[in-house]
């Protein structure tokens, strides 16, 4: 996590702290939550931001099952130790004949698209905080299209992803995540939350895995029924 976005999620919390301590007595049945997104993946130097939406039915006080979807974007620069070793391999007779001092780095762009049902769990002990923990398990979709900047290095990759120069690919992610709501009412709260997860895209172009870190900072609204009886 950079510095600055684990400063925001720790103010937070310390803020959030001094609420009063009584557990709440009023939980609505449904809540729906919009929030910025923020995903980072390390092993490819790619950040990418956008939005989050869930949707979630309050079963007990302590059990919601929700849906989840996300949507980020950004860019970043493809470099040979990312690839698999069969891409690799069709690098290799290249390599030899490229230019001096020529750097085989391809910029892209990059899309992902997170989809993810399950259950959730959360701590109510708090007056004004909420405390939550859930499985993190879903669909991912990525989509990335190469800006090669020079005739050289789109020909290249070519060769790698064929003309369009660009891949798609959908995949199961696992992982867990939790976070914090401050309640400022039972019916509005102010919310961050981290998913850790992993996953496997582009497993022909890529050489493994990937673990990505997802914080999201927003809003929650709260309507139905109150189920505390």
């Amino acid at each position: 996590m950079r510095p600055k976005a684990l400063f925001v999620v720790t103010l937070f919390i310390v803020l959030a702290s001094l609420s009063c301590l009584s557990q709440q007595a009023e939980v609505p049945e449904f809540a729906l939550i919009g929030a910025y997104s923020y995903l980072s993946t390390p092993s490819l130097n790619l950040t990418q931001r956008g939005f989050d939406g869930e949707l979630g039915v309050n079963l007990r006080s302590w059990l919601a099952l929700g849906g989840d979807f996300s949507y980020q974007s950004g860019h970043s620069s493809l470099l040979p130790t990312y690839l698999s070793s069969s891409a690799q391999a069709l690098l290799a007779p290249i390599l030899p004949h490229l230019p001096p001092g020529f750097i085989l780095a391809v910029p892209y762009n990059s899309a992902t698209y997170t989809y993810e049902v399950g259950p959730q769990f959360n701590y109510r002990r708090l007056t004004k905080i909420t405390f939550f923990g859930r499985p993190s398990l879903g669909a991912i979709h990525g989509k990335f299209t190469a800006r090669p900047d020079n005739p050289l290095l789109a020909k290249i990759v070519a060769g790698l992803t064929g003309p369009t120069l660009g891949k798609s690919d959908t995949r199961v992610f696992y992982g867990f995540g939790g976070g914090i709501v401050w309640e400022v009412t039972p019916h509005f709260g102010i919310g961050v939350a981290s998913d850790y997860v992993h996953y496997n895209l582009f497993s022909d172009l890529l050489d493994r895995g990937r673990n990505s870190a997802r914080i999201t900072v927003g809003t929650k609204v709260g309507f139905g029924k109150n189920i505390i009886k």
